[in-house]
């Protein structure tokens, strides 16, 4: 029996491999977690950018029950699922925001919750308005609490889902794609396997997405 790892969660490539009982679940597991992300809370510290971009690298296993025999629109397909977890997700998150009100303001930090990370995607949210639901899907720990931050400031439903459905969008058919292109142009032009680099690559994707952030949260303390 292989030893399980705690640190295996915060590999996104662990989730898009994973088996129970001899069946690839991957595509469930990275459906829920683009969900969780958004429409829980909790969801803060789930792999999210890293693990859109390898689901466009791993995509032929992903969609391997439900190939349709054209690679283009079996990545078509598995970013339009995901964009749609993503925009039920966000639908989620802006309820219980608009149902809460100022509670989560006012609620005691936990493992699940930080409510520095609520109040950093509110000044977030009010720097950029609306389009911040947007912006919001490209930045972790912000996309987690954005939504929510719409509930609560009541924001219109109508511009909420324009912006939410075009952020979802975006996000996920940019970030599947660029892993799906960028794999085969490596490997069919410079004979390179992206697969042998994932730990460089979820790294790299990691620093990209989260250093403009954390400069952000560091000048605002000085």
């Amino acid at each position: 029996m292989t030893h399980f790892d705690w640190k295996q969660l915060f590999n996104p490539e662990f989730y898009i491999l994973l088996e129970l009982g001899g069946i690839k679940i991957g595509i469930y597991v990275v459906l829920f977690i683009v969900f969780a992300e958004t429409g829980l809370l909790a969801g803060f510290f789930l792999p999210g950018d890293s693990l859109l971009f390898l689901c466009g690298i791993y995509s032929e296993a992903l969609m391997k029950s439900f190939s349709t025999g054209s690679d283009f629109i079996n990545v078509t397909f598995l970013a339009a699922i995901v964009s749609l977890m993503g925009i039920l997700g966000n639908m989620t998150g802006y309820w219980f925001g608009s149902k809460s009100g100022s509670y989560l303001f006012k609620r005691e930090d936990s493992f699940f919750y930080k409510k520095k990370y609520l109040f950093q995607s509110k000044d977030f949210f009010d720097k950029y308005g609306t389009k911040a639901i947007v912006f919001a899907r490209f930045l972790p720990i912000i996309r987690t609490f954005a939504p929510v931050i719409a509930g609560i400031v009541e924001m219109d439903k109508k511009k909420f889902m324009f912006y939410n459905i075009l952020g979802s969008i975006l996000w996920s058919f940019t970030m599947i794609f660029a892993g799906h292109y960028l794999y085969e142009l490596f490997l069919n032009q410079f004979h390179i396997d992206l697969k042998h680099y994932i730990e460089f690559i979820v790294i790299g994707i990691i620093l990209i997405t989260t250093v403009p952030v954390l400069i952000k949260i560091l000048k605002k303390r000085k």
